[in-house]
Parts: C-alpha cells; sequence; structure tokens
C-alpha cells in the first residue's frame, strides 16, 4: 500500500515538474517573439498576444510535435521596417527555418541569429539589410539567402567549415575581396553575382555556371573570362612595339583627318537645310485659355484635299461624322502632352470629342493601320480611354477619343490646391488606382509579353464621372522616333529606361509606382516652375526610414480616419512596384490583387502572396 502511494506522489511530481518545464520553454519563446513584434513596425497585423495559443494561433509561427518550442518563422512580405534587435529572435534555440523576406528590414544582422545552433534555412533576401556578415554561421545551415540586400566587407571564411550547406545565395549585394573556397560537397547552388569581388575563382567553384558569378568586374577565371598574368594570357598577351610613327603614316592621318571633318561638315550643313525645310511646314499651336476658341486648321492644316473624307472609325464606335465636320469644328487646346497636343472639339450637333495631334510618328502608313487595328482590338476595355478613329498623311496624324469630361488625374490632384479646393478623398484615390491598374493589366494581358504602355503618369489617367481611373495614350509609345524621357515625364521612367532607351512591361509597373507614391503624398514627380525634376521613389524612402508613419503622407489625407492602416499598405505595394531591379517588381496582375486585397476585411491573411514575386534571386522554393 505504502509502494501504491509513492508511486502515485512521484508520478504527479514528474507531471507537474514537466508540465512546467514545457510551460516554462514555450513562455520564454513567446517573450522573445513579443519583444520582437514590440521593437520592429509592421504593415500587416501580427495577432500575437499572450491571450492566446502560440503553437496554434500566431501567425507564421510553427511549434515542434510537443509545443514546447518555436521551429520555425514565417513572415515573407509582411512590410517589417527597420533593424532587427538582438536578442529577441536570437533567443529562440530551438529554431530551424526563419523567412522575413521581402521586407524593408535595414541595419545588421544580429549575430545571435545567424548563430542559433538548430537553425538550417535562412531566408533574409528583398531587405535593406547592410555591414558585415556575422562570422559565426549556425553548423547546422543548409539554405542560405541573404541576396539583394547591401551587404558589405567580405564573404565570410568561415561559410567554408558548413559541411551541410546545399543553396548560398549572395547575389545583389555590396561585397568586397575574393571568393572564399567554398569545397562543400553538398553544395548544389552558389550565387554570388552582382558585387564588388576580385581575384580568381577558386577551382572548387569553377564547375558553377558563369551566371553564379557575373557582374562582378574584377572577378576572374573559369568559367568568366581567363585571369591576368596566368600562363596561358601571357602567351597570348602581344608584345610591346616602341617604334614611332614614320613621317608618310603623320601624313596619312592627318589627310584622313581632315577628310572626316569635311565629311562631318556636310551632314551637318544637310542637317540643318532638313531642319529649315521642316520648320517651315511646321504647324503653330497657340495655347489658348479654356473656354475661347481655336480655328480648326491648328490640328487640321496638315490633311490633304484629296483625303477629306478618309477618316477611320473603329468598329463599334456610333460617331457619325467625317473628316469635314472635324475640321469645322471649335477648338480649344487641353494641354500638350510627350507626343502630341490634344484638343478638345465641339462639333455642329454638339458632339464632344477629343482630337489628338501626333508628332514625330516613325511608321509609314501601312504599319499605322495595322497598329492602329491592333490598339483598337486591345482598347475595349472600361478602364481604357476609348479609340473611336484615326487620319493618316504625310503631313497629319490625327487621333479621336472620347471625350472624359472630369478630366486627369494630375488636373484634380494637384489643381487648386488653394482656398475653395475640394480635397481628394482616400476612397476616391483607392478607386482611380484600383481602375487604372486593371486598365494596365489588361493591356499587358491582351498585348503579349514584348508590349507595354510606356507612358504612364498622372496626367495620362483619365476619369469617368463616377471617378474610375482610365488609362489613356494607348499604343502611342511603339510608333514614336524617340521615348518621352524628357524632363515633364522622366520622373515617371524607370530606371533602366533612362539607361537603355527601350520600355517594357516591368517599365510599366515603375511608372505605375511612381504614380501610387503621387497618389499618397500628394507631390508631383515632375518639375514644377524653376524647380528640378523630384525624385519622388528616392525622397519616399528618405522619409520612410526616418520616420516611416505619418510624414509621407498628403496632408488632406490625415483628415480621414481609420485609414491610415491602407494608406501604409498601398505605400508598401508603390514601394514594391520602383523596386529598382525590374524583375524583383510585381506584375500588374498581382498589383490589381493588392489593391483590391487592401480593402479586404481579411487582406492581411492574401497579401503576402503577391509579395512572393518579389524574391527572383534564388532557384530554391523558400517559404
Amino acid at each position: 500500500m505504502k509502494n501504491l502511494r509513492f508511486l502515485a506522489v512521484f508520478t504527479i511530481v514528474f507531471l507537474l515538474y514537466n508540465l512546467h518545464e514545457t510551460t516554462a520553454d514555450i513562455s520564454t519563446d513567446a517573450q522573445a517573439l513579443l519583444e520582437f513584434a514590440s521593437s520592429v513596425p509592421h504593415v500587416r497585423k501580427l495577432n500575437w498576444n499572450s491571450t492566446i495559443p502560440i503553437c496554434t494561433s500566431w501567425v507564421g509561427i510553427t511549434c515542434n510535435d510537443e509545443g514546447t518550442k518555436v521551429i520555425a518563422i514565417h513572415l515573407p512580405g509582411h512590410g517589417l521596417f527597420g533593424p532587427i534587435p538582438p536578442n529577441t529572435i536570437g533567443k529562440l534555440d530551438s529554431l530551424r527555418i526563419l523567412s522575413l523576406r521581402s521586407n524593408f528590414l535595414n541595419g545588421s544582422l544580429p549575430s545571435d541569429i545567424i548563430s542559433i545552433p538548430s537553425l538550417q534555412f535562412l531566408y533574409l533576401q528583398n531587405n535593406k539589410f547592410s555591414g558585415n556578415v556575422p562570422l559565426t554561421v549556425s553548423p547546422q545551415i543548409s539554405n542560405l539567402d541573404l541576396s539583394f540586400n547591401s551587404f558589405t566587407g567580405n564573404i565570410p571564411q568561415t561559410l567554408q567549415n558548413l559541411t551541410h550547406l546545399t543553396s548560398l545565395n549572395l547575389q545583389f549585394n555590396l561585397f568586397t575581396g575574393p571568393v572564399p573556397e567554398l569545397n562543400l560537397t553538398r553544395l548544389r547552388l552558389l550565387n554570388v553575382s552582382h558585387n564588388l569581388l576580385n581575384g580568381s575563382i577558386p577551382s572548387p567553384l569553377q564547375s558553377f555556371p558563369e551566371s553564379s558569378f557575373s557582374g562582378n568586374e574584377f572577378l576572374c577565371g573559369p568559367p568568366l573570362k581567363e585571369c591576368p598574368n596566368t600562363p596561358a594570357s601571357m602567351a597570348l598577351r602581344p608584345k610591346k612595339h616602341n617604334k614611332k610613327l614614320s613621317t608618310g603614316a603623320i601624313i596619312a592621318i592627318v589627310i584622313g583627318s581632315f577628310l572626316l571633318l569635311l565629311l562631318l561638315a556636310i551632314l551637318l550643313f544637310c542637317f540643318m537645310k532638313k531642319k529649315d525645310r521642316d520648320s517651315v511646314s511646321e504647324l503653330t499651336v497657340k495655347a489658348v485659355p479654356p473656354g475661347k476658341n481655336e480655328k480648326s486648321d491648328d490640328f487640321g492644316s496638315g490633311v490633304q484635299a484629296a483625303e477629306k473624307n478618309k477618316l477611320v472609325f473603329f468598329e463599334g464606335s456610333s460617331y457619325n461624322f467625317d473628316l469635314e465636320d472635324l475640321l469645322r469644328a471649335s477648338a480649344e487646346v487641353l494641354g500638350k502632352g510627350s507626343y502630341g497636343t490634344a484638343y478638345k472639339a465641339i462639333l455642329d450637333e454638339g458632339t464632344t470629342v477629343v482630337v489628338k495631334r501626333v508628332r514625330e510618328v516613325g511608321v509609314a502608313k501601312k504599319e499605322f493601320d495595322q497598329h492602329m487595328e491592333f490598339v483598337g482590338r486591345i482598347g475595349r476595355h472600361h478602364n481604357i480611354v476609348p479609340l473611336c478613329a484615326y487620319y493618316f498623311s504625310k503631313d497629319e496624324k490625327l487621333l479621336v477619343y472620347e471625350y472624359m469630361v472630369t478630366g486627369s488625374l494630375s488636373a484634380l490632384l494637384h489643381g487648386n490646391r488653394g482656398i475653395g479646393r475640394t480635397p481628394l478623398d482616400w476612397d476616391t484615390r483607392v478607386k482611380i488606382s484600383l481602375g487604372a491598374a486593371k486598365g494596365i493589366s489588361h493591356i499587358h494581358s491582351e498585348g503579349g509579353a514584348k508590349f507595354a504602355h510606356g507612358n504612364i503618369k498622372s496626367s495620362n489617367i483619365l476619369l469617368t464621372t463616377d471617378f474610375d481611373g482610365c488609362v489613356s495614350d494607348l499604343g502611342l509609345a511603339p510608333l514614336m522616333n524617340f521615348l518621352p524621357t524628357k524632363p515633364r515625364c522622366i520622373g515617371y521612367c524607370a530606371p533602366e529606361v533612362i539607361e537603355t532607351r527601350k520600355f517594357t512591361q516591368k517599365s510599366d509597373v515603375y511608372s505605375f509606382g511612381v504614380l501610387l507614391l503621387e497618389l499618397l503624398t500628394g507631390k508631383s514627380p515632375l518639375p514644377s516652375g524653376h524647380e528640378e525634376v523630384v525624385d519622388l521613389p528616392r525622397w519616399v524612402r528618405s522619409v520612410v526610414r526616418e520616420e516611416w508613419t505619418a510624414e509621407v503622407f498628403d496632408e488632406e489625407l490625415m483628415r480621414y480616419p481609420h485609414v491610415e492602416e491602407e494608406m501604409v499598405q498601398m505605400l508598401q505595394i508603390g514601394l514594391a512596384c520602383v523596386t529598382r531591379v525590374p524583375d524583383n517588381r510585381p506584375s500588374m496582375e498581382d498589383v490589381v490583387k493588392m489593391i483590391v486585397d487592401l480593402r479586404s476585411s481579411d487582406s492581411s491573411e492574401h497579401r503576402g502572396s503577391s509579395e512572393d514575386n518579389r524574391s527572383k534571386g534564388s532557384n530554391v522554393q523558400t517559404p
């Protein structure tokens, strides 16, 4: 009997002891996570609190089977800002997986995180981390992704001790020095491209493809170019000759230079003559105040007499006027854009249309007709300004659009900022941005992978009476002899467009991101008066870095309660669109989904997938 009592007491004490240990373990992990959440601002809500079970209810948290320790954290694209404080996540001594990719984390990487003994998978790509990578790395690490950050210093030599390492992604950072000799039998994926590395590639790594090392100007050796001063390169290097130029060679150089200058002078003379002829035939357009008429020949004097009735209407158009009617219409200048001048034309029967007089078209009539047919077909969408008809001749190209009485987003957002202005409220701004995003997404999906708009800006977003955003100027960019990179629109151009003079769907995404930032800040990315061009993305990033809350937003928006969280989420969408690396930008289809989710009650549970598209630096599927 005594033995039974002793056994029962022992069992109860043992169970209570283990229950205490289990509760203590998970409580310690929970406290560390709560300290992290309270120290790091985040756009998407974290439901972490002590009143609900951590292992079954906390978003992004996975525990072991016993529920005693946290083993995984998945918070990709959660809008996390600022540095990671030490002694928070680093206290989770059983953590195996940490995924904080596609956020806005910055500062140095705490050494207590990367050195967690149990850590196997670390995904921190697409953030803003800087400084050196800690030398002590978990010996169990298998997948390490620090790509698309701003890490500096040397790649740690201690990585060559990680016998479990299978995937290492360090591309698009600022690492310097040599590549460590990683003689690791399990290493299957390596990418150190687009850094500042130098020296020769170690022989154990020369079997990896060229893409693993490209973008490092001073890195050499297989699979890249041969290193200088090697026996092979020395044998191929031509010997230096110190002979002076002969008299005959000098005379030949002088004569050749003279002929070259003469040729350049002739070409310059021909160019100036052509410019003079063009200036004589160029039509003079006088800007008139709204409401005053301008003679119709201002947009029709180049129409040829034999082609007076050759106005081409698109299928489904309800208009019944001809070119003669259009030329007789009273007209007023609406504005001069990147590709030409737009006029408001009122016909005799009271019909109002917009006539765009396009200049510097770089294609012949046949190509122009084919392109217009293509544009008319893909332009049938609620969020694209309808193109009704066009006219083409040698001296005149006219496009006829439906008249949008509410005007442009640019005028509504920036016009009359003084007394008597009606503020543009948050709901209207979201509606306009969603409509514009749908229009651009339709253009990308229907036009094919290589077709882009090429000139997305607030003055090209026109509004219906219900304030739906509609995209105008569809299909004009491919017809032009030039790209719209003049100061009046360069503020919307992606960096790669300015460098390569080529626009893509990803550069459209960048321009739309600038437009979102314009809606949020109320600031124009274009110069006004004598001001220089505003780099709006850079300004927003600088403000977010210093004071990430209300300082960045338009003062007109701060009067509306309970919308700041949505504005911060929209800010995150805009910043994702203006990422400098094109492949890291979301597609317009994803942008539409993100804006739709922004207004959904359960948006915080679904928006992470769109951020996942920003992670393009690794071939490994990350959690």
